[in-house]
């Protein structure tokens, strides 16, 4: 299986705009997967970050 790049909290916030932060913050709450490494080393799929801004898209609303 493959799940494509894997990003350091660091890389995640400063690729998605969201700062490494806030970024912490989901993975604490667990509100964005990730994945352990070696026991305290944290990694963020490339793909679940995308896939967390996605959910988040709102459409505009159409105009008159």
């Amino acid at each position: 299986m493959r799940r494509g790049r894997m990003l350091t909290v660091k890389q995640a916030g400063e690729l998605s705009g969201l700062g490494e932060r806030f970024v912490r913050r989901l993975v604490d709450e667990r509100r964005m997967p990730f994945h352990r490494v070696a026991g305290t080393r944290i990694r963020i799929a490339e793909s679940d970050l995308e896939a967390l801004i996605e959910s988040g898209r709102c459409e505009p609303a159409e105009t008159r």
